[in-house]
């Protein structure tokens, strides 16, 4: 889940040269001029490295990552964040907003891994995991212990005390303990059965092609692995199936793709949308559905202008799809991520093999990893119209969304899970203080919420900041507020839900208004002020994480060392 070191380097601000006129940002972000239409380099994204991104905007192309732009207005009062662009992508969290709007059950769940003090990047997990909360979802906090000893080699001993501090900083920051959970993957058994269940869907070229293991990996670090993504789904076996976030930094997206993938092959039945007794792909179905649309509108038009000739021939059949597909241009949208003229020839071959077989929409059940007795089930759920093959049945009278939930209910009431594609959201690094990477070996470079308030002052008045080389300049040309690890922290943690401070601090800062050194120094007094709240209320949280069902004093045995 969420790296001990969530390095990177990430600019703040929205990216724009410094601009002597330029007013105040509404809102302030901190994207760095990311454009997703423009990549410029390739993406690795390893849960294990040095987490770093060089253009957010990679992994829009590379990944499949959507921009959080796209969704933030369905948002029910987001989170600073969110309107600052520090979480800038998403996977299906139109489904969380959605949910969290009609007031509908939605959950969310993101874990740490215990090897270090917990520190003001970690603070971004822990504070969308709280506000999910308080916008009405079942949130969930996990130690990756597992992964720990696995990948890091940890020893117990050193996982429980680290694992002891993340927990006092999430309640201290207002994670409600008894209204969510909070668990150790090593203690829930029901997240390493529901792991082992779902370990039977991958496989060791899935994780050579999506982590680049070898045969010099060891197997428990496979198994951290299988384990986290039954993590993943841990919170769907709580009450019921339901929309899911994992609030991550991007270099934890792999676990959040493989999840998504085994999600769907446990799953009894895959419903998909269908037109005749052949099956196409997701390209080839699009090509085809603007083929029937197409052609049934213009039947549909004969009809109602009374053509005698054509009313009669109002059925759309295979051949008539092909002869129209085969002069058909999709629109530009269509295009960018498909390999189009491969789609278009297969479609173009199976429709002409079809002939004049009727091309006719409807939802089609797969069986998948069904029992004998929910794909009986299955066939009497669906009502209307509907035709049974051998492993599949074609619905004609019902909705995607309607043979989902059918799908889903047979599967439940059967003993499946049911599981929903777990959505995401991904928030930047935050840049060293020093510049440059994020790092707890780099002391000086990041604030743990354990340092004392007088020691985060005084790192704050030591950072890197986008001043100019003068004061003189600084006014003539503005700072570059853009590439400021000092303004950062402002949007990221000081300002809080402050976003009048914020949009005060970059527009003074590019305006040449604001000097670093007063910066700074107001900076340092929020930030001394910060850990002081904080440590006073992580003393607090003891007597509350003592009474907590969750067992910090281990009695594993491991080897030590790294695995």
């Amino acid at each position: 889940m969420d790296e001990d070191t969530p390095e990177g380097t990430t600019p703040g601000g929205d990216g724009r040269e410094p601009d002597a006129d330029r007013g105040p940002l509404t809102p302030p972000r901190t994207d760095g001029g990311t454009d997703a239409d423009e990549p410029t380099e390739d993406v690795a994204l390893d849960p294990w490295g040095s987490a770093s991104v060089g253009d957010y905007a990679d992994l829009f192309a590379e990944f499949g990552i959507e921009a959080f732009d796209e969704v933030d207005d369905d948002v029910p009062d987001p989170h600073y964040l969110m309107r600052r662009g520090v979480i800038f992508g998403h996977r299906e969290y139109d489904a969380v907003a959605e949910a969290m709007a009609n007031d509908e059950p939605f959950a969310a769940l993101s874990g740490f891994m215990p090897t270090g003090d917990p520190h003001i990047g970690h603070k971004l997990v822990f504070d969308e995991i709280i506000w999910h909360q308080e916008m009405g979802g079942d949130a969930f906090g996990l130690i990756a212990d597992l992964e720990a000893h696995s990948a890091r080699g940890m020893s117990w001993d050193e996982i429980d005390e680290h694992a002891r501090n993340y927990l006092l900083s999430l309640l201290a920051l207002g994670f409600d303990a008894e209204d969510g959970e909070i668990y150790r993957q090593s203690d829930n058994r029901e997240v390493q059965d529901l792991g082992f269940e779902l370990g039977s869907k991958a496989n060791f070229s899935e994780f050579e092609a999506i982590y680049g293991f070898d045969g010099e990996t060891n197997i428990s670090h496979m198994q951290s692995v299988i384990t986290q993504t039954a993590d993943i789904l841990y919170p769907q076996l709580v009450d019921e199936p339901k929309p899911t976030v994992i609030p991550v930094g991007p270099d934890q997206d792999p676990h959040v793709r493989l999840t998504r993938d085994l999600a769907t092959r446990v799953r009894y039945f895959k419903v998909t949308e269908a037109f005749a007794s052949f099956e196409l792909d997701d390209d080839e179905r699009r090509l085809v559905r603007a083929a029937y649309d197409a052609l049934a509108a213009r039947d549909e038009e004969n009809d109602a202008a009374g053509d005698a000739d054509d009313a009669a021939e109002t059925d759309v059949r295979c051949e008539d799809a092909a002869e129209w597909l085969a002069d058909y241009e999709p629109p530009e949208s269509d295009r960018e991520s498909v390999d189009l003229a491969a789609a278009k020839a297969s479609a173009l071959d199976k429709l002409e093999a079809g002939g004049k077989e009727p091309l006719r929409p409807r939802v089609r059940f797969f069986d998948r990893n069904a029992t004998d007795e929910a794909f009986e089930a299955l066939i009497e759920a669906v009502e209307g119209e509907k035709r049974v093959f051998e492993g599949h049945v074609d619905a004609f009278d019902l909705t995607r969304d309607e043979a989902e939930s059918i799908a889903r209910e047979v599967e439940i009431d059967h003993d499946g899970f049911g599981f929903r594609q777990p959505s995401s959201i991904y928030h930047r690094f935050m840049t060293g203080l020093t510049g440059g990477k994020m790092s707890s070996s780099i002391p000086a470079s990041h604030i743990s919420l354990l340092d004392d308030p007088e020691d985060g002052y005084d790192k704050v008045k030591a950072a890197t900041t986008g001043g100019r080389d003068t004061a003189e300049e600084q006014r003539e040309l503005g700072g570059e507020a853009d590439e400021c690890p000092v303004y950062e922290l402002y949007a990221y943690l000081l300002a809080g839900d402050d976003d009048e401070l914020t949009k005060e601090v970059y527009s003074e800062c590019v305006n040449g208004e604001r000097l670093c050194g007063g910066c700074k120094e107001q900076a340092a007094e929020l930030m001394r002020e910060f850990l002081e709240d904080h440590q006073e209320k992580r003393a607090e949280a003891e007597e509350l994480l003592d009474d907590l069902d969750i067992d910090l004093d281990s009695d594993r045995r491991g080897t030590g060392g790294e695995h």
